[in-house]
């Protein structure tokens, strides 16, 4: 007699809580990134299943996507952390990432362009109140 194991549920608080502290990021950010109280943010990682709209916002603020999240595996990633990362070498072919790395480096320029606007604009402000100055000082 066969005795089939039934495959192991996906706790996507769990996977959103493990991912969250893997990259350093507190409750009470992400929290208050969303609008949401610390208190909210514990709930949703208590939960096994997650709304797909809270988990593109969550995965927004971490800076990875649902797909990352959702394809979490912490085993796969401490077992990837200490083969590549403690000295030894590794020919298990090619790395399989969660996410895209190049993904956060556009994430990262584009936050870049947007500070470069802002502060362009700003200069240009400056210029023109110092021009509205200079002519009221004419003026008089």
């Amino acid at each position: 007699m066969e005795h089939k194991t039934k495959p192991q549920a996906k706790h996507m608080g769990r996977k959103i809580g493990r991912m969250r502290e893997m990259l350093g990021i507190k409750q009470d950010v992400v929290a208050d990134k969303l609008g949401m109280s610390q208190q909210t943010i514990s709930k949703i990682e208590q939960s096994e299943s997650v709304d797909d709209s809270i988990l593109g916002k969550i995965a927004n603020v971490l800076g990875v996507s649902p797909e990352a999240i959702k394809n979490f595996n912490e085993e796969a990633t401490i077992n990837f952390i200490q083969n590549n990362y403690d000295g030894s070498k590794t020919s298990a072919g090619p790395i399989n990432y969660n996410f895209n790395p190049l993904d956060k480096y556009i994430d990262a320029i584009d936050k870049i362009e947007k500070l470069y606007q802002e502060l362009l604009k700003s200069e240009r402000e400056k210029v023109e109140m110092l021009q509205k100055l200079l002519e009221e000082r004419k003026v008089t």
